[in-house]
C-alpha cells in the first residue's frame, strides 16, 4: 500500500484522482489532503478518504472547516504554512495538483519529501523548472508528469535515448475558437472562452486553452521536462484530442500515445508508476473514430506560442514572468477589465520588461517569487497606465 498526499483535491485534476483513489482502496493509504477554498467538498473528500491531515488553504475558512468535521479526528489546519508543512511529510506520491503559481512552492518542498512527484501544476516547471529537476535529482525523487501531453510524452520516451529523439509533437484541440475568425475574438465572454468542446476542466485552465495560453505553457514545460531545444518542439491542433503527443526519432519513426479526452488515465499513469493498473475509462472505438485530423496553428490567432518560445530564449526567469503576466491578465479578463485579445498584448509587455532588466540565473524559490511579484506589478502598472490615457 502506497502512502499518498494529494494537493488541491478539491480542483479538476484532484477530483479525478480521489475517485481513481475510491477505486484502488487497498493500493492507497491517503495521508493528507489539501483544498483552496471549497470546505464542503474537501470535508466531504476526507470523510471518504480519511486522511491523516486536512488542510485548507485559505485560513479565513479554518474555523468552518473544523465545525464541518468536528465529529472526525483529523488534523486540520490552515494556512499557507500549513500547507507547506503537510508537504513536508515524506509519503511515496505526491500528487500536486494545486491551480497556478501558488502550487510551486509545495511542489518544491514535495520533491524533497516524496519517492514519486505526480506533477499537474505546470507552473513548477515553467517557473522553476530547473530549480525543482534539481531537488529531484539530490532528493532521489522521480517526477511524473500528469498533464496528459506530458505524461503522453513520457510513455513514448520509455526506454529510448533522448539523443535519439528528432521532435516532439504537442498536440491541442484548438478549444472552442479554433474556427473563430479573429475579427470576432475582439468581444467574446469568459463564459465562451470557458466552453472547451473536449475535455472537462477547470474555469481558468479552460480559458488558458481557449487562448492557447496553456499550450504556450506546456511548451516551455516540455523544454524544461525534458531537456530538448525548442527548435525541436512542435504543436499541432488535434480537434478529436485523441492523440496526445507523439515523439519523433531520428530513424524517421514516430511513437505516439492514444487515448480518450479523460485526465483519469495520465492520473493513474502518475501514482500506480511504475505499474499499471486497471482504469475505469473509456475505450477507444477506431472503427467509430474513422479519422483523425491536423491543423497548423494559426500564429496571427493564437500568437501565446510564439511568446512561450521568447521566454525560452529569453531564459533565466523568463518562464516566471510569462507565468505571471499571463496569470494577471486572465484575472483582468475574467473580470471583465480587458478583452480576450488584450491577454497577448500583456503578456508581450511583460516579456519586453524582463528582457530588460533579466536575471540569468537562479538557485532559489525566493528568486522566483520575487519575480513573480515583479511582473504582476508590471502588468497591473501597465494596465493602470493604458486604461487611463
Amino acid at each position: 500500500m502506497k502512502d499518498i498526499s494529494i494537493f488541491g483535491s478539491t480542483g479538476s485534476i484532484g477530483s479525478n484522482a480521489v475517485k481513481l483513489i475510491l477505486n484502488q482502496k487497498d493500493d492507497f493509504n491517503v495521508v493528507a489532503l489539501t483544498g483552496g477554498k471549497n470546505i464542503t467538498k474537501l470535508a466531504e473528500q476526507a470523510i471518504l478518504l480519511k486522511p491523516k491531515y486536512v488542510v485548507i488553504a485559505d485560513h479565513k475558512l479554518l474555523p468552518d472547516l473544523i465545525d464541518l468535521l468536528k465529529d472526525y479526528e483529523f488534523i486540520i489546519s490552515g494556512g499557507k504554512e500549513a500547507l507547506l508543512q503537510a508537504a513536508s511529510i515524506p509519503v511515496a506520491v505526491a500528487l500536486q495538483a494545486i491551480v497556478g503559481f501558488a502550487g510551486v512552492e509545495c511542489s518544491i518542498v514535495s520533491a524533497k519529501c516524496s519517492k514519486i512527484l505526480a506533477l499537474a501544476n505546470k507552473e513548477s516547471l515553467v517557473c522553476a523548472g530547473s530549480l525543482l529537476k534539481q531537488i529531484c535529482i539530490d532528493n532521489n525523487t522521480t517526477l511524473i508528469p500528469v498533464d496528459s501531453e506530458h505524461s503522453a510524452i513520457f510513455q513514448c520516451l520509455s526506454g529510448e535515448n533522448i539523443n535519439t529523439v528528432d521532435r516532439i509533437i504537442l498536440t491541442g484541440s484548438g478549444g472552442p475558437f479554433l474556427n473563430t475568425n479573429l475579427s470576432d475574438l475582439l468581444d467574446v465572454t469568459p463564459e465562451q472562452a470557458a466552453n472547451h468542446p473536449n475535455w472537462n476542466m477547470g474555469k481558468r485552465i479552460s480559458i488558458d486553452s481557449a487562448s492557447m495560453f496553456n499550450k504556450a505553457m506546456e511548451l516551455i514545460e516540455t523544454y524544461e521536462l525534458f531537456d530538448i531545444s525548442a527548435g525541436k518542439i512542435e504543436v499541432l491542433v488535434h480537434p478529436e484530442s485523441i492523440i496526445h503527443s507523439m515523439v519523433g526519432f531520428i530513424d524517421g519513426a514516430i511513437i505516439a500515445q492514444l487515448g480518450p479526452a479523460d485526465m483519469a488515465g495520465a492520473i493513474g499513469f502518475a501514482i500506480n508508476y511504475p505499474n499499471r493498473e486497471k482504469l475505469a475509462i473509456e475505450r477507444l472505438d477506431f472503427v467509430k473514430l474513422k479519422r483523425l485530423n491536423f491543423i497548423e496553428i494559426d500564429h496571427n490567432k493564437f500568437p501565446a506560442i510564439n511568446l512561450a518560445i521568447d521566454a525560452i530564449e529569453l531564459g533565466g526567469l523568463a518562464g516566471t514572468a510569462f507565468n505571471a503576466a499571463k496569470e494577471q491578465t486572465l484575472d483582468l479578463f475574467i473580470e471583465g477589465k480587458i478583452k480576450f485579445l488584450d491577454m497577448f498584448k500583456f503578456v508581450e509587455i511583460a516579456l519586453v520588461e524582463y528582457k530588460n532588466n533579466k536575471t540569468d540565473h537562479y538557485s532559489n524559490i525566493e528568486q522566483v517569487i520575487c519575480q513573480d511579484q515583479h511582473t504582476r506589478n508590471v502588468v497591473y502598472e501597465a494596465f493602470e497606465s493604458l486604461t487611463h490615457d
